[in-house]
């Protein structure tokens, strides 16, 4: 990523590919603010980016709450000045051990699922876009998944969830594009988290590996990197696009 000492970006849910994301963007000189569940790990985040010599700032946000998201842009605002840069990350990862068939799981993880991934990426695409328009354009990014266009036997609600991001990000993109607003998806394979490396039963790794056309499973810093691309101008003639960073495990 070019260098953007001018910049502001808010990423919402700091964990794994999210703090990734907001380390990235702060080497490259831009202002961030973490956003996510744990205020401890938000500020964590940040913290470690200010020792770095970045500048940074991490908030507690919970994206199902219109309250919470609203004061997430205002930290930016009221910190740096503006908004240029959004990379929603936010979703409920164990939620998802629940979510079986759609005959048979039950309607509170439907619910919970949609709250997280719908509700809340709406309530952060309105509470950024009129931020950006003020700067005079910016770039959102959302993390998705495969999930919504592979057809899996389970997990439907999160596919429908994650195939609602897409259709959110087209939109974004249609309606702002000419207004100078660019929106995108990144759509990880599995990424191995330093918290998920330690709870992943023996083999697990060997055999992700063997579902892709690479030599190895994901890192957050894999895909920070194509989000950091897709927020830059060097991406700037990209827009409405579902990249898949996930080792070839899709090719299309």
């Amino acid at each position: 990523m070019q260098a953007a000492s001018s910049k502001v970006a808010v990423v919402a849910g700091g964990g794994g590919i999210g703090g990734a994301t907001a380390r990235r963007l702060a080497e490259a000189g831009v202002s961030v603010v973490i956003g996510d569940l744990s205020k401890d790990n938000a500020q964590a985040i940040a913290a470690g980016i200010r020792n770095g010599g970045g500048q940074a700032r991490g908030v507690a946000c919970d994206v199902r709450e219109q309250g919470s998201v609203d004061a997430l842009i205002a930290t930016a605002i009221d910190s740096f000045g503006g908004l240029d840069y959004l990379h929603v990350n936010a979703a409920d990862l164990q939620i998802i051990f629940q979510d079986s068939n759609a005959v048979d799981v039950d309607l509170a993880v439907f619910d919970r699922t949609i709250d997280v991934n719908l509700r809340g990426h709406l309530l952060c695409t309105r509470a950024a876009i009129p931020r950006m328009l003020e700067r005079g354009g910016g770039a959102i990014v959302y993390t998705t998944s495969a999930a919504a266009f592979i057809g899996e036997a389970e997990r439907p609600c999160y596919a429908m969830a994650k195939a609602g991001i897409n259709a959110l990000m087209r939109h974004v993109a249609s309606r702002w594009g000419g207004r100078g607003i660019r929106a995108n998806c990144v759509a990880p394979g599995f990424v191995a988290t330093e918290n998920n490396r330690k709870t992943l039963p023996a083999g697990f790794l060997e055999e992700a590996v063997k579902r892709t056309r690479s030599t190895r499973v994901g890192t957050p810093e894999d895909i920070a990197a194509m989000v950091a691309l897709l927020l830059s101008e060097e991406g700037y003639w990209i827009n409405g696009q579902v990249i898949s960073v996930d080792g070839g495990a899709t090719t299309r």
